[in-house]
């Protein structure tokens, strides 16, 4: 169901019952809601949890958010995305298209959905309208003060002693229609109240600068804790009445303007205007306020029928304009209109008099068709034009503005002027600035938000100013003004964005690397103090978000940032996400041990991601702030938290330097790697394989070492890896079969004479599967299996986990060139995939050297032997045992009817002489 919080009809709201002490869902937390968006993120869209429901505030009107607190997609598309968290919890999510909220909005508005939680207390939640940024009263059904904010006390002038428990007619004494509105809102009605003047009271009254100040206000209903009222919420709008009263003052002006009554008479006649009439010695200046302007001495043949026609044109309706003749003799163009108060009418000059100074021409044009706001100013510092954009920049009428200086009309408008720093600056005299000159200011006008504008000024020569000729508005000869304001308050919000995004994730609105980066080389390590970088990892990432799914992955995202975020309390701290599942906590003034342990209290409980709480586990790493620049310390940390995912998951890592050489070895290892193949410096190393029934050797295990002009011999665990993340590995695979081919045919033909069995004699190579799927190994291999066949092919047990049909074919397609097909590292956990014996066309099981280690002591590791040789003669499997290095062993594996074996005990790895001259002495 969809509740709708208009300021115009009834409001009525339901509260499901809750258990005692909760804060219900109520009119007055909605009230509140709504009321701190308004003042402090009106752009602003709420997205909380309130009770059991999930809400959403936008725009003044509130809906059912949904079952989940989850974001809309239109949420991640685009804007800004702030969580409100407490304690580890989720409260709610606030957006704006505009860029990020204030940073008082996110605290007083996490307070109050912190108070909502069914755990906090009613009384809490009463108190909190106390703390609340407007002037705000919480009323009882009788009218009577239950909870008053402290500037709804300021805005009165009164204390709470003086508020609370009175009723309104007390606080307010003289106004029935005030309490007519309010009990309006007690029957169910959101009400407005009528602009009110409200005289200095209490400790205003008390003070000479106490003055009237105009409220305007609403009343709402509510539901809260301890039963129904009204909420009443006042805004303080004197500053409008007294610019009102400021325009006003600016007919105090050398144009000639007059403000009359509807029946002509004038309230108020600027100096321009009572300077017209004729002056004679000795007798006083003619009547002009409190007279009909047609009356006035100052127009020829008054009283004036023109004059009386024009204010009788404008009262009904619409603006009328004549040449009016003068007593001097001098012609005025007058212009009479109604103003924007009701009942008064404006008369003023329309421009230049007949036989006067000659008009601005072509300045007054350029102006007129300039986008950006211009006023022309004499060397007087009095504004002389003023363009449209100008006029419409201050909210005052140019002709209203013309003559007065710009300095005091600025000043009485509230008009304020800083740095782009944010520096309150005086408002400048025109005259002793430098021009031309160009500078950067922000300009604060009433009723209107922090504007940046590109302030130009350009002196203008004496004929842009009003030259002498007997006009009373003549201008000093000097020349004047030209000053140009451009509003560049899009470009610096685009810039700030684009700074901001720069170095901000896009999601969880977290620092990035930069923003990161940036954080730590602001840091002042100087002297060294503690501290610690914490980057964490979530294990199986890309697996989760594909599980999950996009949308609440991001959630959960959120969740974690915000969770993280909770743990930076201290100056200086900060949380940022990295890339993908990865995310950074700085600790400034933790040890790199108790950084990591309150990171760990941290992610221990799991996240909600959707309708389920999912559980997860992170890789996590941890580097001191001693570490030098910046850039190093998140380099250590991320060292550290690769080395943490080296150890499966949720692996922890504390840098050292031993890490880091580490890394600059492998790379400096992966580098060599390139030219090694072009260079020769792979080598094969045979390893003899045993028949235990005959004591001959039936063939060798062919094992790759790389001759490493610096390093020695190394084996395979060194270099593999690093083959693996590109085609060398491949190019590395078919050189093995390559040479291991060629070994055994040159063995083949330097035995023939020694023994009959020289025929047989086999040789086995090892071979990912995934590589050859991967990179097509297989084909590149197929060339040397046709010309000389195939040696044998060993497996790893754990690649044959994958039960597909490409497996199957890619293993046929092996054996029929004639290789025999091995099951390396068979009983080692992975390699117990029993039905991959009778799935695939294997030849033999080769068992794990862990297996055979704990030979003849462990009696049941000889029961699982036996019962594994066992098994593999059933399904037709000869078994070889790797990792003999003992002579019970050997006779035990005998015993047990094992076919062959491998091992120290047997012979070593040898290169291919050696292994000639092994097999020649046997």
């Amino acid at each position: 169901m969809t509740h709708s919080l208009s300021k115009s009809a009834p409001a009525t709201f339901q509260t499901s019952p809750a258990p005692p002490g909760a804060l219900q869902p109520n009119a007055a937390l909605f009230t509140a809601l709504s009321d701190l968006l308004r003042a402090h993120a009106p752009q602003a869209a709420l997205l909380a949890r309130v009770g059991d429901a999930v809400l959403r505030l936008e725009d003044g009107g509130l809906e059912d958010g949904g079952p989940e607190l989850e974001p809309p997609e239109a949420w991640l598309e685009g804007g800004e995305m702030t969580w409100l968290s407490r304690d580890g919890e989720l409260l709610g999510l606030l957006w704006s298209e505009d860029g990020p909220v204030s940073p008082t909005a996110v605290e007083v508005l996490t307070m109050l959905l912190a108070a909502s939680r069914p755990d906090g207390a009613v009384r809490e939640a009463e108190v909190l309208v106390t703390q609340l940024p407007v002037a705000t009263a919480w009323l009882t059904p009788e009218l009577t003060f239950r909870r008053v904010s402290r500037p709804f006390l300021e805005l009165l002038g009164l204390s709470d002693t003086e508020v609370l428990g009175r009723t309104v007619a007390e606080v307010l004494p003289g106004r029935p229609e005030l309490l007519l509105t309010l009990q309006g809102a007690v029957s169910g009605r959101s009400v407005h109240l009528s602009d009110e003047a409200l005289p200095p009271v209490g400790a205003q009254a008390d003070t000479a600068g106490g003055k009237v100040r105009w409220v305007r206000g609403e009343a709402r209903p509510y539901l809260g804790g301890w039963g129904a009222g009204v909420m009443l919420t006042l805004q303080d709008v004197s500053g409008e009445y007294e610019r009102a009263a400021g325009v006003s003052a600016l007919l105090d002006t050398r144009t000639p303007a007059a403000l009359l009554t509807e029946a002509g008479v004038v309230l108020h006649a600027s100096h321009g205007l009572s300077e017209l009439a004729p002056q004679v010695a000795g007798q006083p200046a003619p009547v002009l306020v409190g007279a009909p302007l047609w009356a006035w001495a100052g127009f020829e043949g008054a009283p004036s029928a023109a004059v009386h026609n024009l204010v009788r044109l404008a009262a009904g309706g619409g603006p009328a304009q004549a040449d009016v003749r003068l007593a001097s003799g001098e012609v005025l163009t007058l212009n009479v209109r109604r103003s924007s108060e009701n009942g008064l009418l404006v008369a003023e000059s329309a421009g230049a008099q007949a036989g006067g100074p000659a008009p601005l021409g072509m300045i007054s044009q350029v102006l007129a068709l300039s986008e950006d706001a211009a006023v022309l100013v004499d060397a007087a510092g009095r504004a002389q034009l003023i363009n449209d954009p100008a006029a419409a920049l201050l909210g005052v009428e140019a002709a209203r503005l013309v003559g007065l200086g710009l300095t005091r009309v600025l000043g009485e408008l509230g008009v304020k002027v800083f740095s782009p720093q944010g520096q309150p600056l005086a408002l400048p005299e025109w005259r002793s600035l430098p021009a031309p000159s160009c500078r950067e200011v922000l300009l604060a006008l009433p009723g209107h938000s922090l504007r940046h504008m590109e302030l130009r000024l350009t002196p203008v020569g004496a004929e842009a100013g009003r030259k002498d000729g007997g006009s009373r508005a003549a201008a000093p000869a000097g020349g004047g003004l030209l000053l140009t304001l451009r509003d560049v308050t899009m470009l610096r919000r685009a810039e700030a964005k684009m700074h901001h995004d720069a170095r901000h994730d896009s999601l969880t609105g977290l620092r990035n690397r930069v923003g990161l980066r940036e954080d730590l080389t602001a840091m002042d390590r100087t002297p060294p103090t503690p501290g610690a970088l914490v980057c964490l990892n979530i294990d199986g990432f890309g697996a989760l978000n594909t599980a999950l799914g996009r949308v609440a992955c991001d959630r959960l995202l959120i969740g974690l940032a915000a969770r993280l975020s909770d743990q930076v309390g201290g100056p200086g701290g900060a949380v940022a996400r990295l890339e993908g599942g990865t995310f950074a906590v700085l600790l400034p003034h933790l040890e790199s041990h108790d950084a990591m342990e309150a990171v760990q209290r941290a992610l221990s409980a799991p996240l909600r991601c959707g309708p389920r709480e999912t559980a997860l586990t992170f890789g996590l790493g941890v580097a001191a702030l001693d570490g030098g620049t910046a850039e190093d310390i998140l380099s250590n940390a991320e060292i550290a938290v690769r080395h943490a995912r080296q150890q499966g998951r949720g692996g922890i890592g504390f840098f050292t330097p031993a890490l880091r050489a580490g890394v600059r070895n492998a790379y400096a290892l992966e580098e060599d790697l390139g030219g090694a193949l072009a260079a020769h410096e792979f080598t094969l190393l045979y390893q003899p394989v045993l028949n235990l029934g005959t004591g001959r050797a039936l063939g060798a295990e062919a094992l790759l070492r790389w001759q490493h002009p610096q390093l020695g011999l190394l084996s395979p665990a060194s270099f593999l890896e690093a083959a693996g993340r590109s085609d060398l590995i491949a190019r590395i695979g078919e050189w093995v079969v390559e040479e291991a081919v060629a070994s055994r045919d040159r063995v083949r033909a330097g035995a023939a004479g020694q023994s009959a069995a020289a025929g047989a004699w086999q040789v086995s190579v090892n071979l990912s599967l995934e590589e050859l799927r991967r990179s097509e190994g297989l084909d590149r291999l197929l060339p040397v299996l046709r010309t000389h066949g195939a040696p044998d092919i060993e497996v790893t047990a754990g690649s044959l986990l994958d039960h597909s049909e490409e497996t199957l074919d890619m293993l046929e397609q092996l054996r029929g060139y004639g290789a025999r097909l091995c099951v390396d590292d068979f009983g080692d956990g992975a390699g117990s995939n029993l039905s991959a014996l009778i799935r695939f066309p294997l030849d033999v099981i080769k068992l794990h050297p862990t297996l055979i280690a704990r030979l003849p002591d462990d009696p049941r590791v000889v029961t699982l032997v036996a019962s594994t040789i066992e098994l593999a003669h059933r399904l037709g499997l000869k078994v070889v045992a790797v990792g003999v290095e003992r002579a019970e062993q050997l006779d035990v594996l005998r015993d047990l009817g094992c076919d062959a074996a491998q091992g120290y005990v047997v012979c070593p790895p040898l290169p291919e002489a050696e292994l000639l001259a092994w097999l020649a002495a046997r």
